[in-house]
C-alpha cells in the first residue's frame, strides 16, 4: 500500500480506531473500577455490554446519521437505571459528546435539533439516577453538551453549503456541456444542409451538362449516347437522394433554402449592415483574390459574420477591422474589435463551437481569445486546395 493510500485510509478510518480504542479502554476501566466507590457497581457482564450497546452504533454513523447517535445516547440513560455509577467512567460522557457532534451535523435540522433534546433528555435521566448527582451537574454537563452540539451544527451546515455548492457546479457543468453538444449538434445539421446546396448544385450543373452533350451526339454514337444518359440518371437520382437527406436533417420550422449561398463575395454588403447596426468597421483585402471552393468560401464568410456578430451585440465594440489575406494554397481571415475581449477562446460560446466545427471540415486552423492590447480578436486560416 503506498504512502497516499495509507494517508487516505487514515482520513477516511480514524474516527473508527478510536471507537475500537474506546471499547477496549471502556472495558479496562470496567474491570479495574468494579466496585469501587465512585466507579460503576457492576455487575461485570452487565458493564460490558453497556460499553458495546454505548460505543458501538457509532460505526453505523454513516448510514445511519440519526438512528446511531440516538442509540448511544437511550444505551446511557438506559444503563443507568441498573448501574447508577456508568455514567462516571471516562467512555459513557466522552461516546455521549461524540453523539451529540454527530448529530449536529445532520443535514435535516429538524432531526439536528431532535438530537439535542434526546441529549438533554439522556442528560437528565442519568443525573436522576445518579446518587451523587443533583442539578449542579445537569447544568453543567448540559452546556458543555449543548457547546458541542453547536459547534457540530455549525460546521455541518458549512459542509452542507460546500456540498451543494460542488452539486450546483456540476450540474452547471453538466448543463454547459449538453449545451455544448447540442451546439455541436445543431450545427452539424446545419453546415450539411449547405453542403447540401454546395454539392446539390454541382452535380446539377454535370446532369445538365450531360444531358446537353447527349442532345448534340450524332446518330451513330450510341455507346456514348447511354453512357451519357448513365451520368445523367445516376445525376438525378444522387439529387433525390440529397434532397431526401436534407429533410430529415431540417427542422419542421425551416424552409427549404432557394437563395444562393453566401460567399466572400458578398464581404462588402455583410460589413455595410454591421456599419448600419452602429458599428464601424474597416475592410482590408491582402494578396491577389482568387476564386475558392464553394464550400471553403462559404465557410469562411460565416467566419467573417460570427465575429461580427459578437463585436456588435457581445463586446460592445466601438469599432472593429476585418482582414482577408490570400495567400499560397490558403486563405486568412481575422475579425478584431476592441470590445470587452470576454471569454478564453476555449470554445465555449455556442458560435465560437460552431465555427471550430465549420473550420475542422475543411483542415483548418482557428484561433480565437483577448488581444494583449485589448479587445477581441477571431482568426482563421482555411487551405483552398
Amino acid at each position: 500500500m503506498t504512502r497516499q493510500q495509507l494517508s487516505a485510509f487514515a482520513r477516511r478510518y480514524w474516527f473508527d480506531a478510536l471507537i475500537v480504542a474506546g471499547v477496549g479502554l471502556g472495558i479496562a476501566e470496567s474491570t479495574v473500577r468494579q466496585n469501587d466507590r465512585n466507579g460503576p457497581q457492576g455487575p461485570l457482564w452487565f458493564d460490558v455490554l453497556a460499553i458495546l450497546a454505548t460505543v458501538l452504533p457509532l460505526f453505523a454513523r454513516r448510514r445511519w446519521p440519526f438512528a446511531a447517535p440516538t442509540a448511544v445516547g437511550i444505551a446511557i440513560g438506559a444503563s443507568s437505571f441498573i448501574d447508577k455509577g456508568f455514567v462516571h467512567e471516562l467512555i459513557p460522557p466522552l461516546a455521549g459528546f461524540a453523539a451529540a457532534f454527530l448529530v449536529a451535523m445532520v443535514r435535516d435540522r429538524s432531526q439536528a435539533i431532535a438530537g439535542l433534546a434526546v441529549g438533554v433528555g439522556v442528560i437528565a435521566v442519568a443525573a436522576h439516577n445518579d446518587p451523587t448527582g443533583g442539578a449542579g451537574n445537569f447544568v453543567f454537563v448540559s452546556v458543555v453538551f449543548a457547546i458541542i452540539w453547536t459547534v457540530g451544527f455549525a460546521i455541518g451546515r458549512k459542509f452542507q453549503e460546500a456540498d451543494e455548492a460542488k452539486e450546483r457546479a456540476a450540474r452547471a457543468e453538466r448543463e454547459r456541456e449538453e449545451r455544448a453538444r447540442l451546439a455541436v449538434s445543431d450545427e452539424r445539421a446545419r453546415i450539411a444542409r449547405e453542403l447540401h446546396d454546395v454539392v446539390g448544385h454541382s452535380v446539377s450543373v454535370m446532369t445538365v451538362q450531360a444531358s446537353a452533350v447527349r442532345r448534340l451526339l450524332r446518330e451513330h454514337q450510341e455507346k456514348e449516347r447511354e453512357a451519357l444518359q448513365v451520368v445523367e440518371q445516376t445525376g438525378r437520382e444522387a439529387l433525390a437522394e440529397m434532397r431526401r437527406m436534407v429533410g430529415v436533417l431540417r427542422r419542421p420550422e425551416e424552409a427549404p433554402a432557394l437563395a444562393p449561398q453566401p460567399s466572400l463575395e458578398h464581404l462588402d454588403k455583410l460589413v455595410e449592415h454591421a456599419r448600419e447596426a452602429g458599428l464601424p468597421v474597416v475592410l482590408r483585402v491582402e494578396g491577389t483574390p482568387e476564386p475558392l471552393p464553394t464550400g471553403v468560401d462559404l465557410t469562411a464568410y460565416r467566419l467573417v459574420q460570427e465575429g461580427l456578430t459578437n463585436a456588435l451585440k457581445h463586446a460592445q465594440a466601438q469599432r472593429a477591422e476585418v482582414v482577408v489575406h490570400y495567400g499560397d494554397g490558403y486563405v486568412e481571415l481575422a475579425v478584431s474589435d476592441d470590445g470587452r475581449g470576454v471569454g478564453s477562446g476555449d470554445g465555449s460560446g455556442h458560435g465560437l463551437v460552431g465555427m471550430r466545427e465549420r473550420v475542422s471540415v475543411y483542415g483548418g486552423q482557428l484561433e480565437a481569445g483577448p488581444r494583449a492590447e485589448g479587445g477581441y480578436r477571431l482568426r482563421a486560416r482555411l487551405p483552398t486546395a
